[in-house]
């Protein structure tokens, strides 16, 4: 059963999201021209933005369109939300954010744009994932997406006959072989926090339920019970990685990964460019990281780095609907991909980057499963709890901290899943 009009009372940006009086968006400039105002969250593809703006204004006589793509742009978003100064369209990843801007009704029903048709239903089942309660419509149109798992040296491999792991047994044997060789099996980069989720996400695909953090919040389990094997196997990892990982930045261990110090690296599909960019001649693969004891109900971790929403208030629909035609016309998808090294969440014939070869056919599949920290609070800073973790290596600890964060940070979330389920007989 959907249902739309309960808030969120833990979004306090939108404090005043009922209303939605906004002056300008989607108005005619002085030239008679349309305006559409885009803010995306992503700086590192401002460039591309740029020049989207610019081809899109050069070919259209009734629309103008402006690109932001600001430093800290959830901020800035936040701030212009809860002054009710909304743009036309949002460029957001598909996180905890976007759970709470549907929530707070400020994103409008995009189910009848032309172009979801096109959007592959893996993302598309992911965006509903992320709704706090089940919410008539849909709000996000997924753009890119990128996966995380194993990147390996494909040469290196080849050269000493080891083989892709598919499960968790294989995996353990396959970083024992390559130790034997004197090589060491993985890097990490565990000195920047964030690092530290790129392992846990990729496993916890494999060994959690994807809607954990949902049963959760319903009561109806815990973390210690549905996170022990996902944390007690992390702290296998780190037997195969570098003497006090704790040391190493993710520039440090995309440069180590990159000279060859290692045979593996698990991180997202994200850092080829910084490897790259130390070694443009590294061969390089991935697979999907082998977690579970069974091959069988593989999936692979990937979510929604960048979709685009359209505001609730935005006065011309039809113009904002123009400008996503463009934005995901073939041919500019494809140069986001070529710029970003990201996956399209489209469907069709697009060049994807070799290393994606070994999870190719997951994203062909729609076979993924969205990051589990896609659903946690970034108060509750879950990276830093998983890298004290891995200092202290205790793990009755751990479980038990994440369990008492969750309660303290979740607190009006849960009481909101919590009524919304007695309201509608558990559904």
């Amino acid at each position: 059963m959907k249902r739309k009009g309960l808030k969120c009372l833990k979004l306090t940006l939108c404090c005043a999201a009922a209303a939605f009086a906004v002056q300008g968006c989607g108005a005619s400039s002085d030239d008679g021209k349309i305006e559409i105002e885009i803010v995306q969250y992503k700086p590192e593809a401002a460039n591309y933005f740029k020049v989207v703006e610019e081809e899109f204004n050069a070919t259209h006589d009734n629309i103008h369109l402006t690109i932001s793509s600001p430093n800290d742009a959830m901020t800035i978003l936040k701030t212009r939300f809860i002054r009710e100064d909304y743009p036309d369209i949002i460029g957001i990843g598909g996180d905890i954010n976007y759970s709470y801007f549907v929530d707070a009704e400020i994103l409008s029903d995009v189910s009848g744009y032309e172009g979801m048709q096109y959007i592959n239903q893996g993302y598309l089942d992911i965006a509903e994932s992320l709704e706090l309660v089940p919410t008539d419509g849909t709000y996000i149109i997924p753009y890119v997406a990128n996966a995380a798992g194993v990147l390996y040296n494909r040469d290196m491999f080849e050269e000493h006959g080891w083989q892709i792991p598919t499960t968790w047994d294989e995996l353990l044997s396959l970083c024992d072989e390559i130790q034997a060789e004197g090589i060491l099996p993985f890097y990490f980069g565990f000195k920047d926090t964030w690092t530290c989720l790129a392992p846990w996400n990729a496993m916890a695909v494999e060994l959690s339920p994807s809607d954990t953090t949902k049963q959760v919040n319903k009561g109806q389990t815990n973390f210690t019970t549905e996170y022990r094997e996902l944390a007690e196997k992390y702290l296998q990892l780190l037997q195969y990685g570098p003497e006090g990982p704790f040391a190493y930045s993710y520039n440090d261990a995309c440069t180590a990964f990159a000279r060859g110090e290692s045979a593996m690296y698990t991180i997202g599909s994200y850092a080829t460019p910084q490897i790259l960019s130390v070694n443009p001649d590294l061969n390089i693969d991935s697979f999907v990281m082998p977690a579970s004891d069974s091959a069988d109900g593989r999936t692979l971790n990937s979510g929604i780095d960048l979709g685009f929403c359209v505001m609730a208030d935005c006065e011309n629909k039809e113009a904002a609907y123009e400008v996503l035609n463009f934005l995901y016309a073939d041919e500019n998808l494809q140069k986001y991909i070529d710029d970003q090294n990201a996956v399209p969440c489209k469907t069709g014939e697009f060049q994807l980057s070799s290393m994606l070869d070994g999870m190719l056919p997951f994203i062909e599949s729609g076979n993924m499963t969205d990051y589990q920290d896609h659903y946690y609070p970034s108060e509750m800073s879950v990276d830093a709890l998983l890298q004290t973790y891995l200092i202290e290596q205790n793990t009755d600890n751990f479980l038990t901290n994440f369990d008492a964060n969750w309660q303290r940070y979740n607190r009006d979330i849960i009481r909101m899943v919590q009524d919304y389920e007695a309201a509608n007989g558990g559904s």
